[in-house]
């Protein structure tokens, strides 16, 4: 009996062996990654939940943050290993706008995701001036347009007009002036005097959290906001704002968050920094499966109060292929949330170059670059090598298809996709800025 209980426990540990030397082969496996509750922060939630890092031997725990300014020092002092992040906090720390440091991506976490919702009073100013469909319902995209008579008005008063946006360098930032600007309204500059980005502003944006969006709405601080969801949702339960547009409607499977680490934990740990690309891409999958199969899982996931804590009624209501704008008019947009369809989790250096130029357009980089100085800097900051060799792991696995890993020199292929309809062509970045009508010009 003693003879057949210890064959049958060698038999085990040698066929675990393998297993286990692949969980001990990282750096480090004790790790602690940060996140804003947000429905984007998803890919890191369900890594842990569903025991893709641990495939990985990874032990993970995951903290929410306060706001992304918290969060980014935390990573850069060390406090965090890495986080779910802005896409432009890794470019404008690597440039030094704010505070500076190397932080690089190796995962793009999702496409699309964010919407800009208007107080209702805003909203019923707006409403009588918009084309209905044959149901009643007011046509999509709608243009900022419908914004002049009422920033007019404001000034008549002398009175300003507030939008909210969770941070100088978010895609929110950017989206919203893009949508403002493809319309004629200037959403102010960034000057070595200004910080705020205020100079030459027919439009104030302000610096909200996206969980304080919502209460800073109802209280009247400001009269819209663009932030990622389920913050835009949450006005609509709450009847206090309408979302009006989508970023998808500004510009069609446009770059979200990315996963970051500092440059220098990088180097210091490789092997993990693999070993968290290949569970996140194996989140993002999971999310996308089966045409959304298991959104409603990961919904009743994030909403638990260590996540994103807001109801899952809420949550769904965008993150289940439909979205509702005014209340009782939700439309099916299934590419509202997208985690891995269309290559969303690689790292692209044209992405980066887009959110660049924006900087440059803005005034946040003071002065124009040629265009290799925009290629050599999304090198520098996008790590698609790393992503890679995830990938072919994946592949090696059996986890992943080779139609699942791009064919790509980095850049994705020239886009038109946007709300104005401008062409964007990532080897061109110069062209691009000049290009706009509202903008800083080299």
């Amino acid at each position: 009996m003693k003879h057949w209980l210890s064959l049958t426990l060698l038999t085990l540990l040698v066929a675990v062996a393998p297993l286990r030397s692949m969980a001990q082969d990282v750096e480090k496996s004790d790790l602690k990654f940060g996140f804003i509750k947000l429905t984007d922060c998803a890919p890191l939630v369900i890594a842990k939940e569903k025991g893709f890092f641990e495939d990985e031997g990874l032990y993970v725990t995951l903290e929410a943050q306060a706001n992304w300014k918290v969060l980014l020092d935390r990573v850069i002092d060390g406090e965090l290993d890495g986080a779910h992040m802005l896409a432009g906090q890794p470019i404008a720390a690597t440039i030094g706008f704010g505070t500076k440091a190397h932080i690089v991506t190796p995962f793009s976490m999702d496409l699309n995701g964010n919407g800009i919702t208007v107080g209702k009073d805003i909203w019923a100013a707006m409403k009588p001036k918009l084309k209905l469909s044959a149901d009643g319902k007011p046509e999509h995209p709608i243009s900022a347009e419908t914004l002049k008579p009422l920033i007019a008005a404001a000034r008549a008063n002398s009175e300003k007009f507030y939008m909210g946006m969770v941070f100088p360098v978010s895609t929110h930032n950017y989206y919203l002036r893009y949508w403002l600007a493809a319309a004629g309204i200037k959403p102010g500059f960034y000057t070595a005097d200004d910080m705020a980005g205020y100079s030459d502003a027919d439009v104030l944006l302000s610096v909200t959290p996206p969980p304080q969006m919502p209460a800073t709405l109802e209280a009247g601080t400001i009269h819209g906001y663009c932030v990622g969801e389920p913050w835009n949702q949450q006005a609509v339960f709450k009847n206090i704002g309408v979302p009006v547009i989508t970023d998808y409607e500004i510009w069609k499977n446009n770059p979200e968050k990315v996963f970051g680490v500092t440059d220098k934990w990088a180097q210091t740990n490789p092997k993990t920094l693999v070993a968290v690309t290949k569970a996140l891409i194996r989140a993002g999958q999971w999310l996308d499966a089966d045409n959304g199969a298991n959104r409603a899982e990961a919904c009743r996931i994030l909403s638990k109060p260590e996540y994103v804590g807001a109801d899952y009624a809420v949550i769904a209501n965008s993150m289940t292929g439909t979205f509702e704008y005014e209340k009782d008019d939700k439309r099916a947009i299934p590419d509202f949330n997208v985690f891995f369809r269309y290559h969303a989790t690689y790292p692209y250096y044209s992405d980066c170059v887009w959110f660049l130029t924006q900087m440059r357009r803005w005034g946040q980089i003071a002065s124009g670059h040629p265009d290799s100085w925009y290629d050599a800097t999304a090198k520098s900051v996008y790590r698609p090598d790393i992503w890679r060799q995830a990938a072919v792991e994946l592949v090696k696995e059996g986890k992943l298809s080779d139609t699942d890993i791009p064919t790509t020199d980095g850049y994705k292929p020239v886009t038109s996709d946007f709300i104005d309809g401008k062409t964007y062509d990532g080897h061109k970045p110069n062209a691009y800025i000049a290009s706009f009508a509202i903008g800083q010009k080299d």
